[in-house]
């Protein structure tokens, strides 16, 4: 064929097996110590997620029980708990500047806080530019579920 001796029919030429130095063990340190710091990881990852569940969760209990609070007041006092309870949650979940927008830029800022168009084109409207309005003019009972509705979904 080309030459060259043909490979030996016995395994006597074949060398024995060779471990990678300090591998002496079938369990190797650093393979062990992977695991651990891998394990840790996750743990860790989870807890976080955990922590972050229950605030969110506590969150929109505590709103979803202020916002039933305020459905037993009047009219005028019910329309002002619920503005000051948005206020106050736009503040926790996007911060100090946000809770500061007034007018159209706050009814802007409500509708991308809770992902809708409810405070800009709904009934809304009477906690962002409508709260000096007349009390009969806005029905306080599509306000006060879609209010159930948007704080039902809070996610912190």
């Amino acid at each position: 064929m080309n030459g060259s001796a043909p490979p030996p029919l016995d395994l006597t030429a074949l060398r024995p097996l060779h471990l990678p130095t300090g591998g002496g063990g079938a369990v190797q340190p650093e393979v062990v110590a992977a695991i651990a710091v891998g394990f840790g990881l996750a743990l860790l990852v989870g807890l976080v997620r955990i922590v972050r569940a229950r605030r969110g969760a506590s969150l929109r209990r505590a709103a979803l029980r202020e916002l039933a609070l305020a459905q037993n007041l009047p009219p005028e006092p019910r329309r002002v708990a619920q503005a000051r309870l948005l206020r106050r949650l736009v503040r926790t979940l996007k911060g100090e500047e946000a809770a500061r927008a007034r007018g159209p830029a706050w009814a802007e800022t409500l509708d991308a806080t809770f992902a809708t168009d409810f405070f800009r084109s709904g009934p809304g409207q009477a906690l962002t530019d409508g709260l000096y309005r007349r009390p009969g003019s806005t029905d306080s009972e599509k306000i006060d579920d879609g209010l159930t509705r948007l704080l039902s979904r809070i996610r912190a």
